[in-house]
């Protein structure tokens, strides 16, 4: 049962990271959204402790925050995360991305509407 489960977090990891990578520069997603492009909705702390804990390089971990635009965390280093988006062009206040809804990357969201439409 040990060996099942660490296979399925294992596989949950390599989704998370995968949705991760395909999170555009300039552009945010939550820890909720990775969590459902990943395939499980409600892991949205188990996203959060993955981004913390990231074993693969370069995945922009800095470009998953917390709902409605607050940073979140990153490894207890905000102000690095802070100067990452701005780099990217994301206008950035002390504890929020501005103009959080236009810079929102939602890929279930997207996927949903090109499959109805």
């Amino acid at each position: 049962m040990t060996k099942r489960l660490h296979k399925v977090e294992s596989d949950f990891t390599a989704r998370v990271i995968a949705v991760v990578r395909r999170i555009p520069p300039g552009r945010v997603a939550t820890y909720g959204d990775v969590a459902a492009a990943a395939g499980r909705p409600r892991a949205w702390r188990a996203v959060g402790t993955i981004m913390r804990t990231c074993p693969a390089g370069g995945v922009p971990c800095h470009r998953v925050i917390a709902a409605a635009g607050r940073l979140g965390g990153y490894g207890g280093n905000l102000e690095l995360k802070r100067a990452l988006l701005r780099a990217e062009g994301l206008l950035v206040g002390a504890q929020r991305v501005r103009d959080f809804p236009a810079r929102r990357w939602a890929p279930a969201l997207r996927a949903k509407s090109r499959n109805t439409g």
